[in-house]
């Protein structure tokens, strides 16, 4: 089945655009993805491509920055809070909406 053009995850954004939509540096782009913190799309031929989840991402990287979190510190919140959405998932699965 082809993805929609709409899906969040699919990445249709080249690295000067996305880091143009999110008011980034390109290098910066390249930081967060070498510290682990996103993983973009890649083509064959290695071009990143980002997603419109990845733009969200980075733009939740941006906040924590202005709050005074280093890398390492963003990484563990963004660690944890898709940790906790997880077991939130789970939760509602496994027992309904509460």
């Amino acid at each position: 089945m082809a993805k929609s053009p709409h899906d969040g995850d699919r990445g249709v954004y080249g690295i000067s655009v996305a880091a143009d939509l999110v008011g980034m540096g390109v290098q910066n782009l390249r930081l967060y993805e070498a510290r682990g913190l996103l993983t973009p799309e890649r083509t064959d031929g290695g071009t990143r491509r980002y997603s419109a989840n990845d733009l969200d991402r980075l733009r939740r990287i941006g906040e924590l920055l202005a709050a005074g979190l280093n890398l390492a510190g963003i990484a563990m919140v963004l660690y944890l809070e898709a940790e906790n959405a997880r077991l939130r998932h789970e939760r509602r699965r496994t027992h309904g909406s509460i």
